[in-house]
């Protein structure tokens, strides 16, 4: 039934173009021998030009047909063969022979949260072809070798409900509807915007109706997983799947990507390899935190799987097995790998631009702190430049102004031709009254905060002044070598303050910027940093 509901799909969308073909043909023929006059030469040929176009259009979108569904490369995998890695091919041939399927001819191992089947199929997928599985490294990262059996096997699940074969018929037939509506879309004239009406509406029926059958395909799958790897194992590995996807994604954006700004990347192989190390040191419930503010998306009729939510329960109504998740018994799935350090130097090479590639690299330490003497050149900059215009428009030139210092280099910043303030001189300036009075105008702020005045004006800006001076203090601190990196893999990276500055740094710099400023106490630990650091 679901062969024939994708057939009779696909022939709707020929029967569409055929017809449109068609009528096109009729109408130039009609304007060519019937219509023809000299005196409307002009409109015939206007006619004529637009519905050239318009078949044009549909041929394309039917020649998008024709070659959608076929294996191309995997410009961002690593190929990866069964002499190279033969436990990971072991664990996927045994899933195949669990589900009475044939194992894939290509497997490929890619930087997602991700696992997934292809076939190159061939009579519009009703026969079988070349088959692809890919497996996302950070979701061999995150789940035990059971769970891995249980990813393994709902994928076979969908060959072994034709899940790919059948999904090769309603994949092409959507590539196909999906282009062409995007084609009449772009075009210009009414007759366009008609027509493309008709494939508009024709792609929302495709959808509602492959979609659902995917669906099924996925109830399908995961039964087959539960009866392969157990029912406990396979609940668990979808429990764990949005929860792995939002730790990858935090990692990405905190520590893959910490050196971007410095022009600088984690050492070979660690770009993505770094993701195990987390893993480690967020178990249990700081794991499950990543997800926890994330909500799930509502459900809508294109959806291609049913609710998480649904899959599970449905997982939990089958017998008990007897056999559990054995998640702190089981080794990672990573461990399946020999070498997984070459593989994820693999990776990177496939996944990163050549840019990105020729960038220097640093230890994660030398990253860490690398990254915190940028931001805290970002969170000063905009104080200094407003004390620097300050005290040159009261008259008042900064005198023994500090460079800003890098952990292994120092390094000026200037506002026009003069040098930036250094932290003695804006809390000088702050003692001469000139915060409230001449600095905070100078901070950049929206333009309907700079129509705020009174304590709401200061309330606004008083953040921006405490993240510029506690900048200041972080690399004055980094300058003379009182302050050490630390990645914090169970939290957040940044630096290690001395343990006076991490208990009273707050409190000076909340009397610094408060309504009538006191930097007394900044300065006193100012003074006994300078002790120390002499």
């Amino acid at each position: 039934m679901r062969a024939a509901r994708a057939l009779v799909l696909l022939v709707g969308f020929y029967l569409i173009g055929v017809v449109l073909l068609a009528a096109m043909a009729l109408l130039d023929w009609l304007l060519v021998t019937r219509w023809f006059t000299a005196r409307a030469a002009w409109f015939e040929g206007t006619v004529l030009t637009v519905t050239a176009l318009l078949a044009v259009a549909v041929l394309r979108g039917m020649y998008a047909f024709l070659r959608a569904g076929r294996l191309g490369p995997v410009p961002h995998g690593v190929a990866i063969t069964q002499q190279d890695q033969p436990e990971l091919w072991e664990q996927v041939r045994a899933a195949a022979e669990a589900t009475g399927e044939r194992p894939p001819d290509e497997l490929y191992l890619v930087a997602e949260v991700n696992a997934g089947v292809a076939e190159q199929s061939r009579l519009l997928g009703l026969l079988p072809g070349r088959r692809r599985m890919i497996l996302g490294l950070p979701l061999l990262a995150g789940m035990t070798v059971p769970r891995l059996r249980a990813v393994l096997a709902h994928e076979f699940g969908h060959y072994g409900h034709l899940g790919t074969r059948l999904g090769g018929i309603t994949m092409r037939g959507r590539e196909a509807v999906l282009h062409t509506v995007a084609v009449f879309r772009e075009g210009s004239t009414a007759m366009h915007h008609a027509i493309g009406a008709l494939y508009i509406g024709y792609a929302r029926m495709f959808l509602r109706t492959s979609q659902a059958v995917a669906r099924h395909q996925e109830l399908a799958a995961d039964q087959m997983a539960a009866r392969h790897a157990g029912r406990e194992a396979t609940a668990a590995a979808l429990r764990a799947l949005p929860v792995l996807d939002a730790a990858h994604t935090h990692y990405l954006e905190t520590y893959a990507s910490m050196g971007m700004p410095c022009g600088a990347l984690p050492p070979v192989g660690e770009f993505h390899g770094g993701f195990p190390r987390l893993l480690a040191a967020r178990t249990g419930e700081r794991l499950a935190a990543f997800s926890a503010g994330v909500r799930p998306p509502r459900p809508h009729p294109y959806d291609s799987h049913p609710p998480t939510g649904e899959r599970i329960a449905l997982i939990e109504e089958l017998p008990a097995d007897g056999r559990t998740d054995g998640s702190a018994e089981e080794p990672a799935a990573l461990t399946l790998l020999r070498d997984p350090g070459r593989v994820f130097a693999a990776l990177e090479a496939r996944t990163l631009t050549r840019e990105a590639m020729g960038l220097p690299r640093m230890s994660w330490d030398d990253l860490v702190m690398a990254r915190a003497v940028a931001d805290a050149e970002g969170w000063s900059r905009p104080l200094r430049l407003a004390v620097a215009r300050s005290l040159r428009s009261a008259g008042h030139p900064s005198e023994g102004t500090a460079p800003v210092v890098r952990r292994d280099a120092s390094a000026t910043r200037t506002a026009g031709d003069a040098e930036l303030p250094g932290l003695e001189d804006v809390l000088d300036a702050f003692d001469r009254g000139l915060l409230w009075t001449e600095i905070t105008d100078r901070i950049p702020k929206p333009a309907q905060a700079a129509r705020l005045t009174g304590a709401s004006a200061r309330n606004f800006v008083r953040p921006t002044v405490f993240d510029g001076l506690a900048g200041m203090v972080h690399l004055r601190l980094a300058a003379t070598g009182q302050v050490a990196p630390d990645i914090a893999w169970s939290g957040q990276p940044g630096l290690t303050l001395p343990e006076v500055w991490e208990r009273d740094m707050d409190d000076a710099l909340d009397a610094a910027v408060a309504d009538t400023p006191d930097t007394a106490p900044l300065r006193a630990l100012l003074t006994a940093a300078n002790r120390v650091s002499a």
